[in-house]
């Protein structure tokens, strides 16, 4: 995960906009310095490279405090501007935890100060509770987070615009909650890998620069947020209601028969994104749907696709070779999961593959829900063709 392999890893994906990751850490922040240089406003490329992708200032935090008698333990993404604003940030930063010790430091304060830290800095910050579902670390998190944003961020609460729904929670479930009505939803997966930048991601109509983005994602209203790309939720590793250890893997409404507890080892279950949705929704699916604003597309990696049709282990040649002829035939990723028609996809002989994505985008998929921890299944419904046993000699 240096620069180079996210952006060779980015332009193949058919990503524009990257963020950099970690620029909280002294070492890393370096590399950045060193290595980057301001494309268009705001947004950076590598010096003397020819990569399309740009690279945004982000980092994520942890915060780790006691606030109304509870641990809370809350992430954050945090997007900024320049270079010398970031410097200035990690300076400050420095002086109340220890910023070197992890790319995601972990910072006893409260999360509402590290808010205002951001916006004194600089005032075009952006400020995204992070996967705001997840059970342990986030905004709402069953085991450490709050009930309300305004319990959270308190008189700051304003100047929080944007938030980050997390692989296990689409928009749709989202909408049911009316505090989050004047909130931009957005999508975004933290990847370790290059194999799994995109996984979710956001889709904008802008001219590239950091301050369309700033004016996009603080307005709810712009319209040139067209739709976001999301997981299927029940791929979330937090979706259900579990316990890994005793392989316990239960829906809201079994698990709270049961109190939320284990029925193999009497321990608490880790109560998931689905489950926590429910107890602080006010309005039910339906009545959410006429509140969604800004679209949103579930789909799977392309490298998920064709392992599940031919019944291969994700770290197959075979698969290296299917996805390398599709991505040198048709350009990205992205391209392929939106864009390449069925026809294009058999005129080229990609008849099965294609078959498998046209299913995705309907949503003909079955779905085995992820919890505590382990990440849930998706599988495509059988499709009729038989596989093109010929793409093999490729």
């Amino acid at each position: 995960m240096d620069l180079d392999h996210i952006a060779i890893f980015a332009d193949k994906k058919g990503i524009n906009v990257v963020g950099t990751g970690d620029f909280t850490h002294p070492k890393w922040f370096s590399e950045l310095e060193s290595r980057l240089e301001e494309a268009e406003q705001g947004l950076y490329k590598i010096k003397g490279s020819d990569y399309k992708v740009r690279f945004i200032l982000s980092s994520e935090i942890s915060n780790i405090y006691t606030k109304n008698g509870k641990c809370r333990k809350i992430h954050s993404v945090i997007l900024m501007p320049s270079l010398k604003s970031v410097k200035e940030f990690n300076r400050r930063l420095a002086l109340i935890g220890n910023i070197a010790s992890d790319g995601r430091p972990i910072i006893g304060m409260d999360v509402k100060d590290l808010l205002s830290l951001s916006l004194e800095i600089d005032k075009k910050s952006i400020f995204i509770p992070a996967h705001i579902w997840t059970p342990w670390f986030s905004l709402f998190g069953s085991m450490s987070g709050f009930d309300t944003i305004e319990e959270c961020f308190e008189e700051l609460t304003p100047f929080v615009k944007v938030c980050e729904t997390g692989l296990s929670s689409d928009p749709l479930m989202n909408w049911r909650l009316s505090q989050l009505d004047n909130i931009t939803l957005i999508s975004n997966s933290d990847s370790h890998s290059g194999e799994k930048l995109g996984r979710e991601a956001n889709v904008f109509d802008i001219d590239l620069s950091y301050d369309e983005i700033y004016d996009t994602l603080m307005n709810k209203n712009s319209k040139k947020l067209l739709y976001t790309i999301e997981f299927y939720p029940e791929e979330g590793k937090y979706h259900y209601d579990g316990h890994r250890d005793c392989k316990i893997n239960l829906d809201p409404v079994e698990s709270n028969k049961l109190g939320n507890i284990c029925p193999a080892c009497n321990k608490k279950l880790t109560v998931g994104v689905l489950n926590r949705v429910e107890k602080l929704a006010d309005r039910s699916i339906e009545e959410a749907k006429k509140f969604g604003t800004i679209p949103f597309k579930s789909l799977m990696p392309l490298k998920e696709i064709i392992a599940d049709l031919y019944n291969l282990k994700s770290a197959s040649k075979r698969i290296d070779v299917l996805y390398d002829s599709l991505i040198n035939k048709f350009g990205t990723e992205f391209g392929i999961l939106l864009d390449t028609s069925l026809e294009e996809l058999i005129k080229a002989g990609f008849e099965d593959i294609g078959q498998c994505i046209e299913n995705v985008r309907k949503g003909e998929v079955t779905k085995i829900p992820g919890y505590d921890g382990e990440y849930g299944v998706i599988k495509i419904k059988e499709i009729k063709q038989p596989i093109n046993t010929k793409l093999w000699s490729l």
